[in-house]
């Protein structure tokens, strides 16, 4: 991150989808929130790929954690604009904490061994992370609702970190696998996001997305901003 760098333009740089999506939170707190939410996820999942030794992958994502549990525990943050805007976020310092904990599985050599492995990955982190999302949205918000959504969203993203030479899932998945996996959650979230607050609801539209990925298109900003505006629109995926 530059020095000039400000979080909004990091998300935005480093995970447009999740920024473009971002852009639907009408309040400005909340949106700083989230925005601040979605650069720490950015740091913890760059982590494995850019140490040398699973040791070093430890010891950042252990500050990251810790960083987290001091916030809990009322010490001051530290000095960096994440973990700062973080400190005055409206998010569990615990559960972030929790992100951070999540992320050692990418530390891991080889794939995630089954499906059951696969989706308490997915879970741990894309799910996670849009279930603190949709509670800084509406605090009423029903983490069962993010669910389908958040693992559709999660399953695609492992299939393209697959595509780009990072793969972590089991070797006998091929790409119609995926794709049955993928629109068996959002058949799911069809039913789970109907009691998710309109106002929690860009939390998990990067999921409207996730066919076209799977799909192996890539698509353009203007295409991606018309799929997110009719998700957010309907409430639908």
């Amino acid at each position: 991150m530059a020095d000039t760098e400000t979080l909004d333009d990091l998300v935005r740089r480093v995970d447009p989808d999740r920024w473009l999506a971002s852009r639907f939170i009408g309040d400005a707190a909340a949106r700083a929130d989230v925005i601040a939410l979605y650069a720490m996820n950015y740091e913890l999942a760059r982590v494995a790929g850019g140490v040398t030794s699973a040791l070093m992958g430890e010891i950042r994502l252990t500050w990251w954690r810790e960083a987290m549990e001091e916030i809990a525990a009322g010490n001051a943050p530290r000095k960096h604009p994440n973990v700062e805007a973080l400190a005055a976020a409206k998010f569990d310092p615990n559960a972030l904490a929790a992100l951070s904990e999540a992320r050692f599985t990418d530390l891991d050599e080889g794939p995630l061994k089954d499906e059951a492995a696969v989706l308490a990955y997915v879970d741990g982190t894309a799910g996670a992370l849009a279930v603190l999302a949709a509670r800084r949205l509406d605090p009423s918000a029903d983490p069962h609702a993010v669910k389908g959504a958040a693992r559709a969203w999660g399953l695609s993203g492992l299939w393209r970190l697959k595509q780009a030479g990072r793969d972590r899932l089991p070797a006998d998945w091929t790409r119609a696998d995926m794709k049955r996996r993928v629109e068996d959650q959002l058949k799911a979230a069809r039913g789970e996001v109907r009691g998710l607050p309109v106002a929690a609801f860009p939390a998990v539209a990067p999921a409207a997305l996730a066919r076209a990925y799977m799909a192996g298109r890539e698509m353009g900003e203007l295409e991606k901003k018309a799929r997110l505006t009719v998700a957010v629109a309907t409430g639908k995926l």
